[in-house]
C-alpha cells in the first residue's frame, strides 16, 4: 500500500497525505505547500508518507 501512496504523492502530493493522515494537520500543511510549489508538496508528501507509516489514524 504505501508503494501506491507514493505513486500517487509523486503525481497529486495532497492525495497521498490524505490516504495516509486523513483530514489532520499535515494534509493542510502539504495543500498549503502544493500550492505554493508542486515540489516542496511532493517533499512533505514523501516525509509524511515515511514518518507516518507505522502509525494508524
Amino acid at each position: 500500500m504505501d508503494l501506491i501512496r507514493i505513486i500517487l504523492a509523486l503525481l497529486l502530493p495532497p492525495l497521498g497525505v490524505f490516504l495516509q493522515v486523513g483530514l489532520r494537520a499535515p494534509f493542510w500543511i502539504n495543500v498549503l505547500l502544493t500550492l505554493l510549489g508542486y515540489i516542496p508538496g511532493i517533499i512533505h508528501a514523501l516525509y509524511v508518507i515515511v514518518k507516518y507509516k507505522d502509525r494508524a489514524y
